[in-house]
């Protein structure tokens, strides 16, 4: 670490939580944003405040004016564009020094295990349960942890999934085969904060995993009611029937 990053990231090093080492541990470190809307937007911006080293970027979508309203990664001047160009200038803007990997297509398949696998760490930011599901499964093949967050209209919900702990639950283990008739924001509306706050909240528990501090939220489901200004927790455990995740053996 030079005396330029020593200087820029000199607040949080001063956390006895995280420090010299921790810091280096960011800098070190590859995280993949699926998703670069009003979750990904200050996923993309803190991490890359933070020092996390490489961030790889994956959205197929253009900005579109009513993007503007929570995706605070986006300006007016970028409607029209790639979602991933736009983000890269934000991150660039704030620090020059992170790598960046644009993925400018929809992520399924091969390329989305191949995706998972060169990374650390996967914050999904999508906003479709297709996706939250091959994400998921992805992560579980590879062993990679899971930072996943979701919110609609005025309510928000974030869990950590970290296939790497026997005793760890997956995204499936918790919503099953889901609904694919769930509402869009385009359908239902979202207020731009509760996504902000969903999103910051998202980047707080990948910079815990990625540096080696706190506790995350593994096996625990944060429920945010916006409109009360509430938090709950619900607890989660694995589903032995899972058929995403049981592959990994029997419960400890």
């Amino acid at each position: 670490m030079d005396d330029q990053q020593l200087l820029r990231y000199s607040r949080q090093i001063l956390l006895p939580q995280i420090d010299l080492e921790g810091q280096r541990r960011l800098l070190a470190s590859r995280v993949l944003i699926v998703g670069l809307g009003g979750l990904g937007a200050p996923v993309a911006l803190y991490l890359a405040a933070a020092g996390v080293g490489r961030l790889v970027l994956a959205d197929f979508d253009q900005v579109d004016l009513t993007n503007l309203q929570r995706q605070i990664i986006h300006q007016t001047s970028d409607v029209g564009r790639l979602k991933v160009q736009s983000a890269a200038d934000s991150v660039q803007a704030i620090n020059p020094d992170i790598q960046l990997q644009l993925i400018n297509q929809a992520l399924d398949g091969d390329a989305l295990v191949q995706a998972v696998q060169s990374v650390d760490l996967v914050l999904d930011c999508s906003d479709n349960f297709a996706t939250r599901q091959a994400v998921n499964a992805a992560c579980v093949a590879r062993g990679k942890p899971l930072v996943s967050g979701a919110a609609i209209r005025l309510e928000g919900q974030l869990s950590v999934f970290d296939s790497r702990l026997e005793h760890s639950p997956c995204y499936q283990c918790l919503y099953g085969e889901g609904d694919e008739a769930t509402l869009s924001c385009s359908e239902a509306g979202v207020a731009g904060p509760l996504v902000g706050m969903i999103g910051s909240l998202q980047a707080l528990e990948a910079l815990k995993l990625l540096a080696g501090f706190g506790e995350p939220l593994i096996g625990r489901l944060l429920l945010v009611d916006g409109l009360t200004s509430r938090f709950r927790e619900m607890r989660v455990k694995r589903d032995p029937a899972c058929r995403c995740c049981r592959a990994r053996g029997n419960d400890e």
